[in-house]
């Protein structure tokens, strides 16, 4: 265990070191002025933001992954679709409630709305979209027909929202779809899709364990969208407390008590519901519980790391990057927005769970190496349009309509696989990094560039960009292969016609 557990801390070394190189390398420059103190807190955070990712990544192969799969077999096995659909409402709106990054972006917005509200409408949206997306894989139904459906239902919604003069919600709501699929939903839900499609089977059984994600990216979205409607009055918005405490160990203190019992909370509701299901229905061996438990523990170890070293070192230096870079041209603030985009996606936990599972389920035929590539130059664009919207002052929406369209307008040309895949990727992409940093640094870059006025129009909506990019990124990469295998096919038929006769073997 001890050898696993560091092979996965180096991992998580690999994928954070780059983001700690490029805020030392911008220290260096005229660009940025960070204190000692600061300096210190942010590589301090690193170092345990490293350890967290590490015992996380560890814990959720060990426990999320296996109860989730669990659980799906378990169900799908009792022959009771009641109870199957039951189970995955509860557990989705549990798991959501549950999820740290939620609870980061509520903390962000409880000015403007109350953030229990806002929780539970999320847990419902997810919980009911969860239980669609059982449907889908029970009945077999294509992906894709399920999301232009429910994504012409969203933008009507959208519209809705903005005739109701209450526009500045539709950024949050995309962002309540981002950052819903955390580092807790993320391995559960994706294990649950595998072990339900394993269960009933089918030549698509690959193809149809994946899109849970996707849909429950949806739900959120919808429910604040009827918040918004039923909400009216001008949206204030007051900058959080970004600032470093004087006192470096009673603010780590501080934040690892509350996280540690946020995270306790969390990981007991989904024990609990397991324990239910383990008396009732599924029945484990005593070794595999134990397995379970102890990945639990790992679990909860490293989240409480992971978000206090978030909280406390990354949301402050991500909202003073924001605001001391827009004092520049914006070109600075577009370009530094692109390349911390396409190393900030290496950090997320949840990312190399998906990745992990990707390989695993498609036999390699996608790889890891390419799964990160396409996501991190899809989220490297996301960010580096959203600095373009915080400059020039424009809706989310001449950026998600266009770009889900051409989303869903992929689905039709490549496998059905490769469009699952996508829409997973892109819930993953936006995970507690990205609500922790670099949404504090688009809040900054919008204080900076707009004033503290503008911030939900276009500060907010950057978690749906970083959801939005990898649809397409990863659709292109099916595409792609789908082409290529098209032109080795004609190579080769050439090939057969252009032979000489002579070459041919007459076995008759």
């Amino acid at each position: 265990m001890v050898n696993v557990l560091w092979e996965k801390i180096r991992e998580a070394a690999i994928s954070v070191l780059p983001v700690a190189l490029i805020v030392f390398l911008l220290n260096l420059t005229p660009l940025i002025s960070m204190s000692r103190t600061e300096f210190f807190v942010f590589f301090l955070c690193a170092v345990l933001l490293i350890i967290g990712i590490g015992l996380f990544n560890l814990g959720a192969d060990i426990a999320m992954t296996p109860m989730g799969e669990q659980i799906g077999t378990g169900l799908s096995k009792s022959k009771s679709i009641t109870l199957l659909l039951s189970v995955s409402f509860l557990m989705g709106l549990l798991i959501t409630i549950a999820e740290p990054d939620l609870t980061v972006l509520a903390l962000q917005v409880s000015q403007v709305m109350n953030g229990t509200l806002l929780i539970a409408a999320v847990g419902v949206g997810v919980g009911l979209f969860l239980l669609l997306s059982v449907l889908k894989i029970l009945f077999k139904k294509p992906l894709s027909s399920m999301l232009i459906f429910f994504y012409m239902v969203l933008f009507a919604f959208a519209a809705l929202v903005t005739v109701r003069g209450n526009g500045g919600f539709l950024p949050l709501a995309f962002d309540s779809g981002g950052v819903t699929t955390g580092p807790i939903t993320v391995p559960f839900i994706m294990a649950l899709g595998v072990g339900i499609a394993n269960a009933i089977g089918g030549k698509n059984a690959n193809e149809n364990s994946f899109g849970l994600i996707a849909m429950c990216s949806i739900g959120p979205i919808l429910a604040v969208m009827i918040l918004g409607v039923g909400i009216s009055g001008d949206l204030n918005y007051d900058i959080p407390d970004y600032s470093i405490g004087a006192n470096l160990g009673k603010t780590l203190l501080e934040t690892a008590m509350h996280t540690a019992k946020e995270v306790f909370i969390a990981l007991m509701l989904i024990a609990m519901f397991f324990a239910i299901l383990q008396i009732t229905v599924l029945k484990l061996p005593t070794k595999t519980l134990k397995r379970i438990g102890i990945g639990i523990l790992y679990t909860w170890f490293g989240l409480v790391i992971f978000l206090t070293s978030v909280n406390v070192g990354f949301m402050p230096i991500g909202y003073k990057i924001g605001s001391e870079l827009s004092g520049f041209h914006p070109a600075v603030l577009i370009i530094f927005g692109f390349v911390i985009g396409m190393v900030v996606v290496l950090a997320e936990p949840a990312v190399h769970v998906l990745n992990r599972q990707v390989e695993h389920i498609t036999d390699g035929m996608v790889s890891r190496r390419s799964m990160i590539t396409a996501l991190s130059i899809g989220v490297g664009i996301s960010i580096g349009l959203s600095m373009v919207r915080i400059v020039m002052g424009f809706s989310i929406l001449y950026y998600v309509i266009p770009g889900y369209i051409l989303s869903l307008g992929l689905s039709f040309f490549v496998p059905g696989l490769y469009t699952a895949i996508a829409f997973d990727s892109g819930g993953v992409a936006s995970g507690p990094l990205t609500s922790g940093f670099i949404l504090p640094l688009s809040v900054g870059a919008c204080v900076a560039a707009q004033g503290v006025g503008s911030v939900m129009d276009y500060a907010f909506g950057i978690v749906a960009m970083v959801a939005m990019t990898p649809l397409i990124t990863i659709q292109l990469l099916g595409f792609k292969a789908v082409v290529a295998k098209n032109v080795r096919r004609r190579i080769a038929m050439k090939r057969i016609l252009d032979a000489d006769d002579e070459q041919i073997i007459n076995f008759m």
